[in-house]
């Protein structure tokens, strides 16, 4: 017969087992559960979420708009779209900083300018991102305008895409016009004048563009202020609209399988005839 073993003074009692430590959570091997590793961080974004989907039900859209089928062979030439998308987004957040220290008046605008560059914090940097911005957008949209076309992507079912992707371009091209205005000193002045009398040019409509670009029959504060509504809310909000339609189509319809795998699926099909 055994004797009991005498108690252990408090100090060298044995601490009570932590939740998740013996399985009696439902843990197996004492590990602790998903549930208990998650952090309370992750746990209140995941709930917002959850309440939000819950409210306006945007998963099934969500799902069927980031989930889709992607043809083998696609390299980095697809990706130019989204490179040119995120070069738009880029300039609008630059240009949101930009205008809250802009004066577009005749008096202030060259004045307002330079003192965005010398005297506002990152005042150089983010003009500069917002100038060089403009370049790399308008090259951007070239590169994946000539994908597309070189790619065949523009035929049956993709034509509507591809026109909005031409009405894009132009969009692109009036945003850089209309925002190298906005310094008004004597190169962007005189390159201006320039631009808007070829425009002036063209036949039937160009002379009435001409005048409704520089707001009259002379440049003046008109046209700057005109400039400046055209380039800060007119052109965005049309190329803001125009890119949604573009990505639905594109989510849609979806992504061009390469020439060449083409060119490999009818020459399997031809041997398989033969």
């Amino acid at each position: 017969m055994k004797l009991p073993k005498p108690p252990l003074p408090p100090g060298l009692r044995p601490k009570p087992p932590r939740p998740g430590e013996n399985g009696h959570n439902g843990s197996k091997n004492g590990a602790p559960t998903e549930a208990e590793q998650r952090h309370p961080a992750a746990e209140a974004g995941v709930s917002a979420l959850g309440w939000a989907d819950e409210r306006s039900n945007l998963s099934p859209f969500l799902r069927a708009f980031l989930y889709r089928k992607v043809p083998k062979g696609i390299s980095w030439y697809q990706t130019l779209g989204s490179a040119t998308m995120f070069a738009f987004v880029s300039q609008a957040a630059t240009g949101v900083f930009l205008a809250m220290y802009y004066d577009p008046n005749v008096s202030n605008a060259y004045t307002s300018a330079q003192r965005i560059t010398n005297e506002v914090f990152l005042g150089e940097l983010v003009r500069g991102m917002h100038r060089w911005g403009s370049t790399v957008m308008i090259v951007l949209i070239f590169m994946h305008m000539g994908r597309t076309f070189f790619f065949g992507a523009y035929k049956y079912p993709r034509e509507l895409n591809w026109i909005i992707g031409v009405v894009l371009l132009v969009l692109t091209l009036m945003m850089g016009l209309t925002g190298y205005l906005l310094p008004f000193d004597q190169r962007s002045y005189w390159a201006t004048i320039v631009a808007v009398n070829l425009n002036g040019t063209a036949p039937v409509l160009g002379p009435y563009l001409a005048d409704f670009l520089r707001g009259g029959a002379d440049f003046g504060a008109t046209t700057l202020t005109r400039f400046y509504a055209l380039h800060m809310l007119l052109v965005p909000g049309l190329i803001a609209a125009l890119i949604g339609a573009h990505l639905y189509l594109v989510a849609k319809l979806g992504i061009a399988a390469p020439p060449w795998l083409k060119a490999e699926k009818r020459r399997e099909l031809a041997q398989e005839e033969i």
